[in-house]
């Protein structure tokens, strides 16, 4: 059954009416949403039969004819149904499993370390099948916004036609409930009058006849109506609250679990292996560099370092192509990649310069002398540079926010396999990090301003770092999580950088510094001026996104080595 909301019509006197024009506008709106929500909907190209009556002859005919039509949506029953006996099997085994946790510690450890596998494991599978279902979703909304829109227009439309005695509410309910019957009827048989006005028009005629049998049933029968009436709202409260409870318990079960990389073993280290071929051979070009690009007087390189953090690549991957992928389906974006990772430039200079050169000369006598003269010539310096942009900055920069989202997930966890890079294979590798434990002292937290601001940031506490990252749907880098702080707790300075958090802060010493403050340092990686930016919480730590958001000591050798200054924000 087609469940898409009808596109009305309109005649030119129904959108120039003063009581009418702004709902067909809201409806034309509303008609363009649903169209373009509905063209993002996967598509396959269908087979179907046509018959065909030739009149002269009365032969019937059948021709085949290709159509686009929507991919059927995925069935979640058929999704539960195929986990049920799986998710039944495990759930006996870890019944099992935690009647022997007290007695013995490492059963316990790696009781937990399994079950927090199996969890990463649904949220992955749980992720890529919604992101699968994200058009279906939006096109579903869009039609449910056109319906609605369909209705009020309708609605008004009939009132318009048939008004109502003023002070009858009920005959007014009763008249809105006809032209939303009617429109379900309509909308459910396929047979939607082709003019909006004709539709309104015969929905208002049986809504009139309904509405005066009603006011005539009431005035005959005022306490039952009343009883009635009192029962419907209880029905209706009840309702609102099993269905809130309902989307409670969903939105609880998806947010416990965590991430997995769906693919295969042999294509996520095919992928690793392929990238750092890559960058294998842009080694030996810049190794040989003079030899397979000579012809140059001087040669002066600036490189930066070559490598990757093979976590980062998987995310990436997985995250830009919605779940599992193979070593072949991947090639093109490792190429892409790296050629957004990876610039390698040249730039030659030329001066003019002169070369002394000494010839012997023999006079006409017989003596011999030399002459010297200057000789001009192109001198030639080759400038050579490697800008690695870090793999780690693109996500960012290429992906939307929903992918951005689900490479944070990912990073996270590190798809829950750190087995699959070890660090001394893989030097470049994240190991699994977990935020340092501190609890502020109580009297910190009497000041209203610092205690409002350690209500959000401990919300974020264990979220990995993502370059760029400006909201917990993408995660954060240093300024954007203190950005999202402060303007979520009484000031509103919209998405700044370290060195524009700074700037708004009133410089303060260390000795003055106090909770709720400001921390800035300068040089954490290559770039001038301020790089890092922190919440100051008291006795010498900080709350700021590291790797992951957690707290920090600013008495370490490190934090002391950058530090530039504390700063105070002005009051909102």
């Amino acid at each position: 059954m087609d469940r898409r909301a009808p596109r009305l019509q309109f005649t030119e006197e129904e959108q120039t009416d003063p009581v009418l024009k702004k709902s067909v506008r809201r409806e034309q709106k509303a008609a363009v949403k649903a169209d373009r929500a509905q063209a993002k909907v996967p598509k396959k190209t269908a087979l179907k039969r046509q018959r065909a009556v030739d009149p002269a002859t009365g032969k019937v005919t059948t021709r085949l004819k290709f159509e686009e039509v929507d991919k059927k949506k995925p069935s979640k029953f058929t999704h539960a149904v195929r986990n049920a006996p799986g998710n039944a099997v495990l759930m006996q085994f870890h019944r099992k499993i935690r009647q022997s946790e007290d007695e013995n510690v490492g059963v316990e450890a790696a009781h937990k370390s399994e079950e927090s596998s199996e969890t990463g494991g649904r949220l992955a599978r749980s992720v890529h099948r919604s992101h699968k279902l994200k058009p279906y979703r939006e096109s579903a909304k869009a039609e449910k916004q056109l319906d609605r829109a369909n209705l009020i227009y309708l609605q008004k439309k009939t009132v318009r036609d048939n008004p109502q005695p003023s002070g009858n509410p009920f005959a007014h309910w009763r008249q809105k409930r006809a032209v939303k019957k009617q429109y379900a009827a309509a909308k459910r048989t396929g047979q939607f009058a082709a003019s909006a006005g004709k539709a309104a028009g015969n929905t208002a005629k049986s809504a009139a006849r309904e509405s005066k049998r009603a006011a005539a049933f009431v005035a005959r029968h005022p306490n039952g109506f009343l009883i009635a009436a009192g029962a419907f709202l209880v029905l209706v409260l009840l309702l609102n609250v099993l269905s809130s409870s309902s989307v409670l318990l969903e939105g609880g079960l998806s947010g416990v679990t965590m991430s997995t990389y769906p693919s295969k073993d042999d294509a996520m280290l095919g992928a690793e292996a392929a990238y750092a071929q890559k960058e294998a051979n842009l080694q030996d070009e810049i190794d040989h560099y003079e030899a397979w690009h000579g012809g140059y007087d001087e040669y002066h390189y600036s490189f930066d370092k070559i490598g990757h953090d093979p976590y980062v690549l998987i995310s990436f991957l997985t995250a830009w192509h919605g779940g599992e992928w193979t070593l072949d389906e991947v090639r093109d974006t490792l190429s892409t990649l790296f050629s957004k990772e990876y610039q390698l430039t040249q730039t030659v200079e030329t001066e003019p310069r002169f070369q002394t050169e000494t010839d012997t000369v023999t006079d006409p006598d017989g003596t011999t002398h030399t002459e010297t003269r200057q000789i001009p010539y192109i001198y030639t310096v080759c400038n050579v540079k490697l800008h690695n942009e870090d793999l780690s900055h693109l996500p960012i920069s290429i992906m939307n926010e929903d992918q951005v989202g689900v490479y944070s997930m990912y990073m996270s966890t590190l798809g829950n396999r750190p087995d699959l890079f070890p660090a001394s294979a893989y030097p470049n590798a994240s190991t699994a990090k977990k935020p340092t434990e501190y609890d502020i002292p109580p009297e910190e937290m009497t000041d209203a301003r610092f205690a409002a601001m350690m209500t959000e940031a401990r919300k974020y506490i264990g979220y990995p770092y993502v370059w760029g990252g400006s909201s917990p749907k993408t995660s954060f880098d240093c300024s954007g999580y203190v950005s999202w702080v402060i303007n979520h707790s009484g000031w509103n300075v919209g998405r700044l950088g370290a060195q524009g958090l700074c700037n708004i802060c009133t410089p303060v010493s260390p000795a003055d510094a106090k909770p709720g403050d400001l921390v800035f340092f300068e040089h954490t990686y290559d770039t001038d001026g301020v790089s890092h930016v922190g919440i100051y919480v008291g006795n010498g730590m900080m709350l700021a996104a590291g790797d992951p958001i957690g707290y920090s000591n600013l008495n370490t050798s490190y934090w002391q080595s950058h530090f530039y200054t504390f700063g105070r924000l002005q009051n909102p």
